[in-house]
């Protein structure tokens, strides 16, 4: 059905939307290729929520040249008025004779009506072209659109024995500064990083992004930060509350407590679930209303252990270093003991690489 060509464009497109990996939220990253007698004529990357998105970009740099052009777009273009008018409108006005995008919009509001709208207008137009690919490039999108929740990625630092942190709770530092490298990168490309009230209490950190291209990328826009805090023990003068931008979930009110924290910037929510903790399920949900796509845990065996037996983790990061801790030292999960194999957590490996001396092992689990 498609050619040799078609791939080879569609892989530009590909590339092209990975310049927004950093900056699109809460919008997919998309990208579009205009070709017209064998050369490209137009290229388009969607790069800032609010601004022009892929097809226009490609569009305006093709002029007249789109006119009977074939256009490969990583994503079904948009057929509805958000901050910026349909694309498909503007494909049928430049006259393009053949659309192909790589995957349906999962948007409930275009679900192909954008394809459906060219064709309408006489515009041949296919799908499917590269659609694996495409759809790991969003996600988060493509979970909040069909699930109503973020995609959840748990990053986790342990030794070669599954250990994360010694018994009195000291985890600085496991892996190297090549994988804590890396994780920025994690951190940067998410609407959101999360973190337990555990962690905050013993290491008190940012969670920010510091790298200076990274946050150049992100036009200075940091992920919000997000504390799961049942009972309210966050310190007003914590790191993580610096600046803004934070949200702390927690189930058992403190007015005092509340006050304070509210004083120092952070914005509050009431979610409680079983046993006084707070639902995190709500907690996401709560999140894709906030149009977050993309979540990274970082965090010690307890949170990790309730989203985990949840099954609200999407995908793990896994960073081995090269040593061992013990057994008296934390594991990764705090879970009730399994009393049959047929309980065990299955786990499809996405992906294996050495970081420095470091191993990192991208994973996801089987359901």
């Amino acid at each position: 059905m498609f050619s040799e060509d078609d791939h080879l464009y569609m892989r530009q497109a590909l590339d092209l939307a990975g310049r927004g990996l950093f900056s699109t939220m809460p919008n997919p990253r998309v990208g579009c290729v205009i070709v017209k007698d064998g050369a490209v004529v137009g290229r388009g990357a969607h790069l800032r929520a609010g601004e022009p998105h892929a097809e226009i970009h490609a569009l305006r740099e093709a002029g007249e040249r789109a006119k009977g052009a074939d256009v490969y777009v990583t994503l079904e273009p948009c057929s509805h008025h958000g901050r910026t008018p349909p694309c498909a409108d503007a494909l049928v006005a430049a006259g393009v004779g053949r659309v192909i995008a790589a995957m349906q919009d999962p948007n409930p509001r275009v679900a192909g009506t954008g394809l459906g709208r060219l064709q309408a207008n006489g515009i041949t137009t296919a799908s499917g072209l590269l659609e694996t690919e495409a759809r790991e490039l969003n996600p988060g999108f493509i979970s909040r659109m069909t699930r109503g929740l973020p995609f959840v990625r748990s990053k986790i630092a342990a030794s070669l024995d599954g250990r994360t942190a010694l018994a009195n709770g000291a985890s600085k530092w496991i892996t190297g500064e090549q994988s804590r490298a890396d994780v920025q990168q994690w951190r940067a490309r998410s609407c959101a990083v999360m973190s337990g009230i555990g962690t905050v209490l013993l290491d008190d950190p940012q969670m920010d992004v510091r790298q200076p291209d990274l946050i150049q990328l992100k036009s200075g826009k940091q992920p919000l930060r997000v504390v799961v805090d049942s009972s309210l023990r966050i310190s007003p003068d914590a790191r993580i509350l610096q600046g803004g931008n934070t949200l702390v979930a927690y189930a058992v009110d403190d007015a005092a407590r509340s006050a304070a924290l509210r004083s120092a910037g952070a914005e509050l929510v009431c979610l409680p679930g079983d046993a006084g903790k707070v639902s995190l399920r709500d907690l996401l949900l709560h999140l894709a209303g906030l149009d977050i796509n993309e979540v990274l845990v970082e965090a010690g065996q307890g949170l990790n252990g309730a989203l985990q037996q949840a099954q609200l983790i999407d995908e793990y990061l896994f960073y081995y270093a090269p040593i061992l801790m013990g057994d008296a030292a934390r594991g990764m999960f705090a879970l009730p003991e399994l009393t049959d194999m047929s309980q065990r957590v299955e786990l499809e490996i996405l992906e294996i690489s050495g970081i420095g001396e470091d191993v990192h092992l991208r994973a996801r689990p089987r359901r």
